[in-house]
Order: C-alpha cells, then sequence, then structure tokens
C-alpha cells in the first residue's frame, strides 16, 4: 500500500494538470529504507509528449547524485497518461527498474466517467505489474 500525504497526492495531480497535453513525470524521494515519500521533485519530460515520457539523462544523474548525498531514495516514480486510463503501458513496464518504487499514474482524461482524473499506485518488478491501495492522509 502506499501512503502519501494529502498535499504530495494534490502536488503531483497539479503537475499533471499543468503539463496536460504532455505527460508529466517525476519522483517523490524519501529517507532511504523508510519507504516514506516525503519531497516532491517534478522532472522535466524531456520527450514533451502527449504519450511518453522520458526523463532528461542529465537532470535524473543530478537527482540520483542528490539524493545519494542526502540519503534519499525514489519512493515514488510518477508520471501521468493525458488520453487513456492510469495504468502501466508496455513501455512504462519496460522502463521500470526501482523495484521498490511505487509507480504512480495519473490520468488527465475522464476514461472511467469518474472525473477528470484517475489516481493509481502499482508496483513494478521484473515485469510484473500490480496495483496496490493508495491511502491519503493529512500527515505522517
Amino acid at each position: 500500500m502506499l501512503t502519501i500525504t494529502q498535499a504530495l497526492h494534490d502536488q503531483i495531480v497539479a503537475h499533471a494538470r499543468q503539463d496536460h497535453p504532455d505527460e508529466a513525470c517525476g519522483v517523490v524521494a524519501g529517507p532511504a529504507g523508510s519507504g516514506r515519500p516525503e519531497r516532491f521533485i517534478p522532472m522535466l519530460n524531456a520527450a514533451r509528449s502527449p504519450t511518453f515520457y522520458e526523463f532528461d539523462s542529465q537532470d535524473l544523474l543530478k537527482l540520483y547524485r542528490e539524493m545519494d548525498d542526502r540519503d534519499e531514495e525514489p519512493v515514488v516514480i510518477y508520471h501521468s497518461h493525458t488520453a487513456t486510463e492510469a495504468y502501466p503501458s508496455r513501455t512504462d513496464i519496460s522502463y521500470a527498474n526501482e523495484p521498490g518504487a511505487h509507480y504512480v499514474l495519473v490520468s488527465t482524461a475522464d476514461t472511467d466517467g469518474a472525473g477528470d482524473f484517475q489516481f493509481r499506485s502499482f508496483r513494478i518488478v521484473e515485469g510484473e505489474v500490480t496495483e496496490e491501495e493508495v491511502k491519503v492522509v493529512e500527515a505522517y
């Protein structure tokens, strides 16, 4: 289960809406080994595409060095889908290389009649996708 604060949830959704119609992407880092998302880090979608996201390699290298210096790890890796449901695509699955991370997808399309976005979390390990419950809390 992913437990995330309302503030972080809202920041991820706001980033997805802001970058629409392109896919948004980013990371929420947390203390290494804690599993607790704390620091919101929006990233630039280097692909600038409505159907694909890609972290800029230089930005990603800088981010990982910074997390290492702060004894953090990527707890949440997020991106948006702009025209489809919030479920990992084959490409998303092939690029998922952090087995300990929660992969959050936000859809900015009303694909299920439930409103203009979905917020879902998945574990992706060795190509296996497992959806998990999301618990939004006011604070940890």
